[in-house]
């Protein structure tokens, strides 16, 4: 009789947990928590990552732009940059880092992704202007540091609020304790039969 352990599988109707990331479970951070502030904190990482590639794209349109316009138009060389980001954003974010608090209203989703990227687009705007316009610091270097760190930071934690409660609200996984919880008592490894 070959013995298989039972795996607790989440109710009728409730969306799966979701998967281990095997990367993110060997970091010391991830390691150890508790399963639903894991799930958070994995969240979180992710988001952070898809940032990073963001920033890159943000960071290669905008100097791109600005090259392309000898420098005179910032303003239109960030909103260029941003737009790019944003779209590569939403479906990275949907797919990966928010994938299961996805709704079935991309549509909805978009506008809202959208929306919250617009006001997130504020603070690098803001930190640029003033930077550029009415301090003088008209260097790449100053531009970037401006924009693209201080006014990027600002954002991005606007953003990802704005995301995790405005944008993707499907329901998310049911925390493994409350699929543990479904089991019946005494059943939590017995064999199956067959």
């Amino acid at each position: 009789m070959e013995r298989t352990p039972r795996t607790p599988t989440p109710p009728t109707g409730s969306p799966s947990p979701t998967p281990a990331h095997p990367f993110l479970d060997r970091l010391p951070v991830v390691r150890g928590l508790p399963p639903a502030r894991r799930q958070r904190v994995t969240e979180i990482l992710r988001f952070l990552a898809v940032g990073g590639m963001n920033w890159v794209v943000d960071l290669t349109v905008f100097n791109v732009v600005r090259a392309l316009t000898g420098g005179r138009w910032v303003m239109l060389a960030k909103v260029a940059a941003v737009t790019v980001a944003t779209l590569f954003s939403w479906v990275v974010n949907r797919s990966w880092t928010f994938r299961t608090r996805a709704t079935d209203t991309p549509r909805r989703e978009l506008a809202g992704f959208v929306a919250v990227n617009v006001l997130g687009m504020v603070p690098p705007l803001a930190c640029l202007w003033v930077s550029h316009h009415v301090m003088g610091w008209t260097s790449v270097l100053a531009d970037n540091v401006s924009a693209n760190v201080v006014g990027l930071a600002i954002g991005t934690v606007l953003r990802y609020l704005g995301y995790r409660f405005l944008v993707f609200t499907g329901s998310g996984p049911e925390p493994a304790a409350a699929v543990i919880a479904d089991i019946p008592p005494g059943d939590e490894g017995s064999p199956t039969r067959g």
